[in-house]
């Protein structure tokens, strides 16, 4: 048995995505329920015992792993059809989104194992609501993409405010609140999407009033606090930098609908401006990107907007804009990777500024590899724009860098090959079937990784 065969246990096959370049993105792609909402909502299930179920699930990896973390914890959890939407827009059908139903037993575990956690960051925000629920509760450090640091000392210092004792042994973090939570006021350091998150859903059950002053203000704030109310919760200044939760003593379970993916529609949106296409997008309200969408109108897009969809439509090639990521309702983080990719290719040098995570330029070497002109400087990066970049074998570090350098690799001379593509699993619904929708030539394989030689 040689090098490359299944027994072998150096070289193992990596997906891949191949992109023509010289590529024109043009159609309709209809955007599914967001990542960063729907794996919240599912944790906030825990809150409640009984079946509550969550539609608009987009069908990635972290959605299945999150499903898993659930089931180790006593839930029984399945997958069911959505009602299919227009089966012509890309993206559409079932087979994008689905429906996740959760039947929560009366005593939840309270541990959530390593092996999962580490695959998936998301899983910390089972802490809340199971040391609402449980009174204790023992979950693994997290894992996730390697985009910089994000500790738990918010989630922490928020939870032993209101009443909790926080330790950590082995790599895990174990809370105990044996006479349960009450109100506090926290005021965080900043407005961590997370840390609201896991405080909000342990404040729903705790005895008095909670405040959280500089709470997140993200659309998926929003939509978790939808459903925690509609559970019974009772939230107050959802969308403001100042949430008040008054505790319940319990909540029941809901169905409800998960709110569209506005990251997935920055990134058609940004490779309509790059591939000076014409590209529709529906499922997501503007408003969500509104920044993100200002920048491109500055770069020369045309921008129609109305009800649940807008359109962008470019003609030339893109100006040179200057990118500074802030939390919401400010420029996103999670479409830097696309910021740099329309700069990139756009008339002039573009300034971009990460403010929130120290590693987002992590994949900028990938970036050069196509032809990129980029220097980076800190939380800084310099991009002069070329008219066109050149086909390259890159490799995707995390979700959106691998999104970024396949939309990227559109707009160059020749073949892109993206490995490491499970990334954008994580994140995207079948992305390479909503590109071939919109007009790109492009296939899906796997190649031999090869073997690591590090002595």
């Amino acid at each position: 048995m040689g090098p490359g065969d299944a027994g072998d246990p150096a070289v193992n096959d990596v997906d891949v995505i191949r992109v023509a370049g010289d590529a024109r993105l043009a159609g309709t792609v209809h955007v599914v329920g967001a990542k960063n909402s729907a794996l919240k909502l599912m944790a906030a299930a825990l809150l409640a015992p009984g079946r509550t179920v969550i539609t608009n699930v987009p069908r990635i990896t972290d959605i299945a792993i999150m499903g898993e973390v659930l089931r180790r914890l006593g839930c029984e959890v399945r997958f069911e059809a959505d009602d299919p939407v227009d089966p012509m827009v890309a993206g559409g059908g079932t087979a994008r989104s689905r429906s996740v139903v959760i039947d929560v037993p009366e005593r939840p575990g309270t541990e959530a194992d390593y092996d999962l956690v580490r695959r998936l960051r998301a899983s910390i925000c089972v802490l809340g609501p199971l040391l609402a629920r449980r009174g204790y509760v023992r979950v693994a450090h997290p894992g996730g993409d390697a985009i910089g640091s994000r500790g738990l000392d918010m989630h922490i210092a928020g939870l032993a405010r209101m009443g909790a004792d926080i330790s950590g042994e082995h790599g895990f973090v174990i809370a105990a609140a044996p006479q349960g939570l009450h109100g506090a006021e926290i005021v965080l350091d900043f407005p961590s999407v997370g840390a609201t998150e896991n405080l909000v859903m342990a404040a729903v059950l705790a005895r008095g009033v909670t405040v959280i002053d500089n709470a997140a203000r993200e659309p998926e704030i929003v939509d978790i606090c939808t459903m925690l109310n509609q559970m019974g919760a009772r939230i107050s200044g959802a969308g403001s930098s100042m949430l008040r939760i008054v505790g319940v003593p319990e909540l029941h379970p809901v169905r409800h609908a998960t709110v569209g993916d506005r990251i997935v529609a920055g990134t058609w949106a940004f490779g309509a401006a790059m591939t000076r296409g014409d590209v529709t997008v529906t499922g997501i309200d503007p408003v969500f990107l509104e920044v993100a969408l200002d920048k491109l109108v500055s770069a020369g897009a045309l921008v129609e907007t109305r009800g649940d969809a807008f359109r962008i439509r470019a003609d030339d090639r893109p100006a040179a804009v200057d990118v500074v990521t802030l939390p919401y309702p400010g420029f996103a983080t999670d479409l830097l990777p696309m910021a740099i990719g329309l700069a990139s290719v756009s008339d002039g040098a573009s300034l971009i500024t990460e403010n929130i995570f120290d590693g987002r330029f992590m994949f900028a070497n990938e970036m050069m590899r196509l032809g990129a002109d980029i220097k980076t400087d800190g939380h800084h990066a310099v991009v002069r724009g070329r008219d066109r970049l050149s086909g390259a074998p890159v490799r995707a570090t995390d979700i959106r860098a691998g999104a970024g350098l396949i939309i990227a690799g559109l707009c160059a001379d020749g073949v892109t090959e993206v490995s490491h593509v499970h990334h954008v699993d994580r994140g995207y619904p079948d992305f390479a079937a909503d590109l071939r929708a919109l007009g790109v030539e492009v296939e899906r394989g796997t190649v031999p990784q090869a073997p690591d030689l590090t002595i």
